[in-house]
């Protein structure tokens, strides 16, 4: 018996895949959030950040390679798209699909490549008639040995990750309003 519950280490495994091929999350994952206030209407924020062929042509302008994803071809999938990327001097590829659009609150979004699953979460809230607040979270969770490791290491920076996340929210939010 447990008399010590905050010493509890037993990991919470995620339900997000029925395939079994998900590992745990919990203790291995890794969150990052921003809430970044500007002086526009809420629905105008929530469509820059909603914005999809303005992410397109953000992603290929980095040197992604972005395919849509057509649910008419693909039962049982929302709008998403095949990400192509060079991470780390190697080609990764990513999935990602947006699981929530309620207009003009909340956006959530799904990914999955080989080593991470990723969920994106961003909310704006209307704090007056002419000024809004983004609300935006990023959950990082491994799915092999390799990711879990690499995320251990990147905990021990997390303190200037969050301030470069932060940072790099509030760039594409300027990009996004132009």
């Amino acid at each position: 018996m447990n008399t010590r519950p905050e010493l509890d280490y037993q990991r919470e495994v995620s339900i997000a895949d029925t395939d079994g091929t998900t590992a745990p999350s919990g203790f291995f994952q890794m969150k990052f959030s921003t809430r970044i206030d500007r002086h526009v209407p809420a629905e105008q924020l929530f469509d820059a950040i909603g914005d999809f062929d303005a992410l397109e042509r953000t992603l290929i302008s980095r040197g992604a390679s972005v395919m849509r994803i057509d649910p008419a071809k693909d039962p049982g999938t929302a709008k998403g798209w095949q990400i192509g990327f060079d991470w780390r001097g190697r080609p990764r590829m990513m999935k990602l699909v947006v699981t929530r659009y309620d207009r003009p609150e909340a956006l959530a979004m799904q990914g999955r490549s080989d080593a991470l699953d990723l969920t994106v979460n961003a909310t704006v809230v209307a704090l007056n008639r002419a000024k809004s607040r983004l609300i935006f979270e990023l959950e990082v969770r491994p799915r092999n040995m390799k990711a879990r490791l690499m995320l251990q290491t990147a905990k021990l920076g997390k303190a200037q990750l969050d301030k470069r996340f932060e940072r790099r929210i509030g760039e594409y939010l300027d990009l996004m309003q132009r």
